[in-house]
């Protein structure tokens, strides 16, 4: 009995213990990517450059590591022809940021970013690339665990789901000549997404980090952004804590876990950020989100970026951006705002199509089939594109301003990652919903999202269903699109119960506070998170704001002291 017992306990710590490498995401906690210094051409050329002060910073501030993008393929960096052999200056360089981190206790992930030709060519481009991890593998292999290779920042275009898992189990392989037991990250085809987890194969390794991206609603977190083309529309557009908003994220999130779970992979969020033309408001609550619910499930993260145009950090005035700062690494998750809707499409599939339409380019093909109140497309053939099958439901009335909601039920036969979207129904086509990756299985799953419209009003607005990546059968029914009714602002509020007394708001001129004993600094910030003014209120019980010059308009006053911060939202008139 005594052994039966022995044995038992012994297969349950064995069942339920953390192994290393689950311990070594754990550790990686919070992060935060250096980005726009060594994966612009020359460290300089982004406007950017590392500082030797920047990880002591990101180590005082709570950070746990740091994410290097760097970028290995330019000719200044390695040679373009046999045997590829990387600049033993630029290895140094590397080796001195690395070595700058490490000396503050920071965990440090180095990757493989913006190689661009292997994206064109990659069967040209193979040779190159595993010479490259060879020779920086052997560099850094006297290292200790605390630092991480990640193997390709994004892979996408002609670099296809297949040919990436080839391409990743190679270079492991060629990486464990020299690193047994290095950590070593894998991230998904097709631009690092959630919708590329599906056509992953993991090589049999103990010590592989599966690696995401999001930047989910893109409209939001990308508007203005000039390397975007068509995102100059989209400025305004606001993340605004909803219940909705929020269950988008755990259904988008679903099939990830389930694949970790699986996989006996951890999981890190590699990147995630929104950018300054975001307004200040939007961006806090969203990263205050995600920060804490990637937590929750076990993820560890490395927020996009630290001093660049998504950055908490300005490195022209030495200020951080405080609310934002603070929303990632200090504050819990605040209460989400629930909304109503009004039904303004549904699906109706007992019968027919219900004016829906199945279009296939010829590099694809598939059928439609209505049964079971769903609409079922077996797929016979795939293709390199989603939008290679479309599944497609014209006259779906849209108003500029309004939020929508989008709901639909979904399986498929294959796991299969899918893209949804609505948006026009001519011209560019563009989605004004941005485009949703969602991956579906077996099991009949429910997703949901939201946009806001920020377009003029289009009353012939399509829904989209790209299916094309790979052969099946994929069942859609119970396709909703909602009307929210209520669209007001949500106020931002740091802490659950404000002790200042801030009046009036809305201000004229002057602004009074009270009760600031606790609090020895304030910040007011504009929507676009410029810093305008700065008091210090140490050893004050009492202050006003002169903001008779301030112009009109919505911003943010911050206090920090010695207790939890606090922030309002000002209405100046």
């Amino acid at each position: 009995m005594y052994k039966i017992l022995v044995l038992f306990v012994l297969y349950f710590h064995m069942a339920t213990a953390q192994s290393p490498i689950h311990d070594l995401n754990k550790k990686l906690g919070k992060g935060i990517n250096m980005g726009n210094m060594f994966e612009a051409p020359s460290e300089t050329e982004w406007g950017n450059p590392f500082k030797d002060d920047y990880f002591k910073r990101i180590s005082s501030l709570g950070f746990n590591h740091v994410r290097i993008p760097i970028r290995w393929d330019v000719a200044a960096r390695c040679q373009q022809t046999e045997p590829f052999t990387i600049n033993a200056n630029f290895l140094e360089r590397i080796k001195t940021v690395v070595d700058l981190a490490k000396k503050e206790n920071l965990l440090v992930i180095i990757n493989m970013h913006h190689h661009e030709a292997i994206f064109a060519n990659p069967d040209a481009q193979k040779a190159k690339f595993l010479s490259q991890w060879t020779q920086i593998a052997t560099f850094f292999k006297d290292y200790d665990s605390n630092l991480l290779f990640e193997v390709m920042n994004e892979p996408n275009t002609n670099l296809t789901p297949d040919k990436w898992n080839t391409f990743f189990a190679e270079a492991l392989s060629a990486i464990r000549k020299t690193n047994k037991t290095r950590a070593v990250l894998i991230g998904t085809s097709n631009w690092g997404g959630l919708a590329g987890v599906s056509s992953l194969k993991i090589p049999a390794d103990d010590n592989i980090i599966l690696t995401i991206h999001y930047y989910d609603p893109f409209n939001f977190t990308h508007q203005g952004a000039d390397w975007v083309d068509g995102s100059t529309p989209w400025l305004g557009t606001k993340w605004e804590n909803t219940n909705l908003e929020r269950d988008e994220i755990i259904g988008q999130f679903k099939y990830l876990k389930e694949f970790g779970n699986q996989n006996n992979l951890p999981i890190h969020i590699g990147e995630f950020g929104a950018f300054s033309k975001a307004d200040l408001e939007s961006r806090v609550l969203w990263s205050n989100y995600l920060a804490r619910w990637f937590e929750q499930q076990g993820f560890s993260w490395a927020y996009w970026e630290f001093s660049a145009g998504f950055g908490i950090y300005n490195p022209s005035t030495g200020q951080y951006l405080q609310p934002l700062l603070d929303a990632l690494v200090r504050n819990p998750i605040s209460a989400a705002k629930e909304i109503k809707t009004n039904t303004i499409y549904e699906s109706n599939f007992t019968t027919n199509t219900n004016n829906w339409n199945l279009y296939l380019q010829p590099s694809a093909t598939a059928n439609l089939v209505i049964k079971e109140n769903s609409a079922n497309i077996e797929i016979k053939k795939s293709s390199t594109e989603g939008w290679h099958v479309q599944f497609v439901k014209n006259d779906i009335p849209l108003k500029k301003g309004k939020r929508y909601l989008v709901r639909f039920e979904a399986k498929s036969d294959t796991d299969l990652g899918i893209t949804n979207y609505i948006g026009q129904a001519s011209g560019t086509y563009s989605a004004y919903s941005s485009y949703k990756g969602f991956t579906l299985t077996s099991n009949e799953t429910k997703f949901t999202y939201s946009f806001v419209m920020t377009s003029p009003d289009d009353p012939k607005a399509r829904i989209v269903f790209d299916l094309g990546l790979k052969t099946g059968n994929v069942s859609l029914k119970n396709i909703k699109v909602e009307e929210v009714q209520d669209t007001s602002s949500v106020l931002l509020s740091i802490s659950s119960e404000n002790k200042v007394k801030v009046f009036p708001n809305p201000v004229s001129d002057e602004l009074h506070l009270s009760e600031i004993q606790d609090f020895y600094l304030l910040h007011i910030y504009d929507q676009l998170g410029r810093k305008i003014l700065q008091k210090d209120i140490s050893n004050l019980k009492s202050t006003k704001l002169d903001l008779k010059l301030l112009p009109k308009g919505v911003y943010y006053l911050y206090l920090l002291g010695s207790k939890e911060p606090e922030s309002y939202k000002l209405l100046k008139i």
